[in-house]
């Protein structure tokens, strides 16, 4: 609106700047200290891509043979791109707010996507008003006014290595995804980075399928001194090494090292037996040896990830999801970024802060760290938080879950990677005795103190709990001396034996890829950017290439079959070497050291020499793919026929020759490819070629009960499978052929062994229990995905084993089910979380407190559960007003869900 003449222009009717970032959380954060001096907008994420679907395929290509791909190769691969169907709104209301704006800050993220998505945003909007570019790497007062003292225009080397990584995975995918779709099975994908990651993990598991066991033997000596026990270990006979887990050949089993000595059960035990009447033996060697640890440098995206899933078991994609929570919030620096480095204001603040906590001795000095990923580039800082005073335990219920547990993370490693170096001595104490022949024995102990604790005050890396009591961390020996006697209990000498055991040990297969070691591997080989990782990981776990088995990522035989069909056709574009020059490329790209059109020609047309080209490698490759790719396993010893596994529409399966009638069986799910092999082939083709096992009758209806094994594993079935009808054939309408009742078996049952009472118990779930006494609704006991339960309409609650579904009375079911949620998995070995306040007793002298639970802080007395409303601090919450929350939650009854129709 424009003011009158001879009016004064007031401040809600000038010209403002508008100020665009990606997330509706940032802006609210920027918001709120840029007050009504700009207009800030949200695009949230991408507004312009290329079409996802053939539904949004612009009708002017629909016709071209590149239509469906929306890049057209032959005119410069021109990109075709369409605003997200839900996004035309947000750009109407940018586009109505430019009527208004002095200016257009683009403040997207400080990365090459984000730098895309300004591009995107400039293109979309075509304002008439000046436009500036603005980074910032946290999102503070202090360092978004500083991004607008500095703007610049948007960087078009950045935005062309963006669109150069889009246009070419595009191309990548919708070349060799439609290849996998017709010779293997439909809706799998290729990409140029996940096709390796599976690869990665796929030759992985067939180190573990080709490992074979190896064992041998070691004596441990139980000694005590100084009222402390600890443990020495036999380390060598007669000047020989005794032979360790990595002496032998994981291939093979075979000793790979001729030079030590491999102790078996007898020997073990015959030289133990020896050895007890060499008493005494000698202290033959104290060595001392002061040790300085120096901390780790602050996160990195790749480092946080992994680091996120060694201690809390995150995944790498709820770790980004949490991350970029934070960084919206303000609280940490930009969270995608290759770099150690942390900015002089962040080592100010850190000195503080350390010192204030920890004292002046904590402090390790400004440390800077040297950036180890080749050519990093997309953040110019480390994670780091932006306010280093809100520690942790100063964030009251500001944060919850993974957040929570994140801001731990990055809070603790930035400030520990500033703090003072850890001093210890490690103490290595070696005994002699005398053993076949005279045959010096030597063990060894090794002790650790902490002499100074430096950084690990606050943060140590790895899997430990870094709350834990410093003395924990310790390994204490007694004082002893060169000379010294060990003797048995009741002698005057410095040591005494309690007990010395032959112990077995067996060599163990190479561990399974995890989150954390997956993206280390990529980071190291230098394959795709550590933003993408956590995506990465999701893409092959949606698509069914691999699944996880606690924290480690298991390979489906799809992921088997597709890795071997690509590598023998496609050997180049799974290469690790071949996607690290890629990376390396598009850096130049982004540095403008390389044009981006030469650089997709050579991509898709090939460089003349040694490299064909996508396109032509599809086009040559096509009269040489064969029959449909297999898995081979081995020759069945009877028919001398092939064994393979294969994939179909339904997923992998076994099959014996041509296949046929008897010759094929389906892979069960949960199978891991390294435990699977011909025999296991074999037995899972005579079971499916012998039928179904008949275990009996059920008397109440008379119908028989069978066990067999399917897709999803061994279950019992009441009754015959019907017939399906005949290819062509219609089913009347409104007629349904009624699926037999299936029930699976619980671990520990097998086909061949389950008894008709197991199976008629199994085949009557759920079990009524019988109907809640505050609302007559059923309970009932079932067994799920992640175990046995209890169910109240849709309240759940785990039971402590299988027993206790057909056990478990109404009135035990009740009282389990009016006790607090508990998580249902937390990661190995981790503590119970703690309540975040204890607010005193009730009038039943039960305490009430609050926990962190998944939608945020509530109270609880154990019965009763109440969300603490939105807006209320921790802090302010008493005890009366506890209980009248309480109070007002139990009044109100069960949460009542509307019927299902």
């Amino acid at each position: 609106m424009t003011p009158r003449f001879g009016q004064e222009a007031t401040r809600e009717t000038m010209p403002i700047p508008l100020l665009i970032v990606e997330s509706p959380t940032k802006a609210r954060t920027l918001s709120g200290f840029l007050g009504d001096r700009y207009r800030v907008m949200a695009s949230v994420g991408h507004v312009r891509d290329l079409p996802n679907n053939a539904s949004e395929v612009p009708e002017a290509i629909k016709g071209k043979d590149w239509g469906s791909m929306a890049i057209d190769v032959d005119n410069n691969f021109q990109p075709y791109y369409v605003i997200s169907s839900n996004r035309r709104g947000t750009i109407r209301d940018m586009k109505a707010a430019l009527k208004d704006a002095s200016e257009v800050l683009l403040a997207t993220d400080p990365d090459r996507e984000g730098e895309s998505i300004s591009w995107h945003l400039l293109e979309l909007l075509k304002p008439k008003v000046p436009v500036r570019r603005i980074v910032f790497h946290e999102i503070t007062e202090e360092a978004v006014l500083d991004a607008i003292q500095h703007s610049r225009g948007i960087d078009r080397n950045l935005v062309d290595a963006q669109e150069s990584r889009r246009i070419l995975d595009r191309l990548f995918g919708y070349k060799v995804s439609p290849v996998l779709w017709k010779r293997v099975a439909p809706k799998l994908s290729a990409g140029r980075v996940q096709s390796v990651a599976v690869r990665l993990i796929v030759e992985r598991e067939e180190d573990r399928k080709a490992f074979r066991k190896a064992g041998f033997w070691d004596l441990e000596a139980t000694l005590s001194g100084e009222g402390r026990e600890f443990t020495a270990t036999l380390v060598r006979v007669d000047g020989k090494r005794v032979a360790i887990g990595k002496d032998f050949d994981a291939a093979t089993g075979k000793l790979g090292n001729a030079d030590v000595t491999v102790l078996d059960g007898a020997r073990a035990a015959a030289l133990a037996e020896t050895l007890r009447g060499a008493i005494p033996w000698e202290v033959t060697g104290v060595e001392e040896k002061p040790v300085t640890q120096r901390p780790a440098p602050p996160f990195t995206t790749s480092t946080l990830q992994q680091e996120a899933n060694r201690k809390h078991g995150l995944s790498a994609d709820r770790t980004m999801s949490a991350a970029q929570k934070l960084f919206d919030s303000g609280v940490i620096s930009y969270h995608r970024t290759d770099s150690t480095t942390l900015s002089d204001k962040a080592l100010q603040e850190s000195g503080r802060t350390i010192r204030g906590m920890y004292g002046d001795a904590y402090y390790g000095g400004a440390r800077r760290y040297q950036t180890k990923v080749k050519n990093a580039q997309e953040a110019h800082e480390a994670i780091r938080p932006t306010d280093f005073s809100l520690a942790p335990d100063k964030t009251g219920s500001r944060f919850h879950g993974d957040e929570a547990r994140v801001y731990d993370l990055i809070w603790k490693r930035a400030v520990a990677s500033q703090m003072a170096d850890a001093k210890l001595l490690r103490t290595t104490v070696e005994i002699t005795a005398a053993g076949e022949g005279g045959a010096p024995c030597v063990f060894t102990a090794s002790g650790k103190v902490i002499q100074f604790p430096g950084y690990l005050r606050a943060y140590v890396e790895g899997s430990d709990d870094p709350a834990a009591d410093l003395g924990d961390r310790e390994t204490l020996l007694p004082a002893c001396r060169k000379g010294d006697r060990v003797s048995l209990p009741g002698d005057a000498a410095a040591l005494s034996l309690q007990d010395l055991s032959p112990k077995s040990h067996e060599t163990t297969p190479p561990p399974r890829y995890t989150d954390a070691s997956l993206v280390k591997r990529l980071e190291d080989d230098g394959i795709g950017r550590p933003s993408t990782y956590a995506s990465i990981i999701k893409t092959i776990l949606d698509r069914g290439y691999v699944w996880r088995q606690g924290k480690a990522l298991v390979p489906t035989f799809t992921a088997f079959v597709v890795t071997l069909f690509l590598k023998e056709h496609f050997r180049t574009l799974v290469e690790l070497d071949f996607t690290v020059r890629i990376e390396e490329k598009l850096d130049l790209i982004s540095n403008g050291d390389l044009e981006r059109l030469a650089f997709l020609r050579e991509f898709y047309s090939g460089d003349g020499q040694e490299w064909l080209g996508l396109n032509a490698m599809i086009e040559k490759g096509r009269d040489q793919w064969g029959d449909y790719p297999s898995y081979p396993l081995g020759e069945d010893p009877d028919s001398k026929e092939r064994i393979v596994i294969k994939v179909g529409r339904y997923g992998p399966y076994v099959q014996r020759g041509d296949g046929g009638e008897g010759n094929t069986a389906s892979l069960p799910t949960s199978i891991t490819p390294a435990d699977f092999g011909l025999d296991e082939a074999l037995a899972l083709l005579t079971t499916k070629g012998a039928g179904p096992r008949i275990v009996g009758v059920d008397p109440k209806t008379g119908m028989t009960v069978y066990a067999m094994t399917g897709r999803f594993g061994p279950y019992v079935q009441l009754g015959e499978t019907p017939e399906k009808g005949k290819k062509g054939a219609k089913t009347p309408k409104g007629t349904k052929t009624p699926n037999p009742r299936r029930a699976s078996l619980p671990k520990g049952e097998t086909v061949e062994g389950i008894p008709l009472e197991t199976g008629l118990r199994l085949l009557s779930l759920p079990r009524e229990i019988g109907l809640h006494p505050d609302d007559a609704v059923p309970v009932e006991s079932n067994f799920g995905r992640f175990g046995p339960y209890v169910k109240h309409g849709e309240d759940f609650r785990s039971l402590e084993s299988e027993e206790q579904v057909f056990a478990i009375t109404l009135d035990e079911a009740v009282e389990l089910l009016r006790q607090p949620k508990r998580a249902r998995k937390r990661p190995f070995g981790a503590a119970k979380a703690p309540p975040l306040k204890e607010l005193g007793a009730n009038p039943a002298g039960v305490i009430i407190k609050v926990f962190d639970g998944r939608y945020g802080p509530y109270i609880t007395d154990g019965a009763v559960n109440a969300t603490v409303p939105k807006g209320v601090a921790l802090e302010s919450i008493t005890l009366e007003s506890a209980l009248e929350l309480l109070s007002e939650k139990a009044a109100k009854g069960p949460s009542k869900r509307p019927a299902k129709r």
